[in-house]
């Protein structure tokens, strides 16, 4: 499954990322703690970031 969108909501502690497929599929939806965020993105395929 190849995420196409992330959509980043900022905050202080806990990140909320939502990514979404070409098709519109939710891929994921989590909290991550901002020592997780950096790592997270690292992994992910080149795509469209909103936030």
């Amino acid at each position: 499954m190849q995420v196409t969108t992330v959509g980043l909501d900022l905050a202080k502690n806990i990140f909320h990322v939502h990514g979404v497929t070409e098709t519109g599929e939710v891929a994921f939806n989590r909290p991550l703690r901002r020592a997780q965020v950096l790592a997270f993105f690292e992994r992910l395929s080149p795509c469209l970031i909103g936030i």
